[in-house]
């Protein structure tokens, strides 16, 4: 295992589990997770401008990203469900990319972490900037979903690159 961690999620005999969380301390946890969807310049253009044939891309695409957060517990197995405190979905364009990030935080005070939640409204929201877009782009590319940066809990902080 890194590190000479290993991995929460199995049992003694390799079977998988939902972590037991109950003794743990809530503790405010924030997750900041990114995303990258690069297209072509005009479709970028297309986006920034509003001219998209399904309407607004960059409002669905933050709307879908929070409603995934909130679901991350139906999607992934062993998600605890969480009463989520925050959650927010920016894009940006990057036109050397050409393209748009995507930047999801999700906080909670809780007993887990909400690393999960940001990722998969990351996720969900480059999905969504697809879907809304693929009409004139098929060839856009998703990638670069990481985790960038996460505060609280016992494991302490993490920030991508430190």
């Amino acid at each position: 295992m890194a590190g000479g961690k290993k991995l929460t999620h199995l049992g003694a005999q390799g079977e998988a589990h939902m972590v037991d969380v109950g003794a743990k301390a809530e503790t405010e946890r924030t997750a900041i997770a990114e995303g990258l969807v690069i297209m072509l310049p005009e479709t970028l253009r297309m986006i920034m401008a509003g001219d998209a044939k399904k309407g607004d891309v960059l409002g669905a695409a933050r709307i879908a990203g929070i409603m995934a957060a909130k679901k991350t517990h139906e999607l992934i197995p062993l998600c605890h469900p969480l009463l989520l405190t925050k959650v927010s979905i920016d894009i940006q364009p990057e036109p050397a990319l050409p393209g748009l990030r995507v930047v999801a935080l999700a906080r909670v005070t809780g007993k887990t972490g909400v690393e999960m939640e940001a990722l998969t409204a990351a996720s969900v929201a480059c999905l969504t900037i697809y879907d809304m877009a693929k009409a004139v782009d098929r060839g856009m590319e998703i990638s670069g979903i990481r985790l960038v940066e996460k505060t609280g809990g016992k494991s302490g902080d993490y920030r991508a690159g430190a």
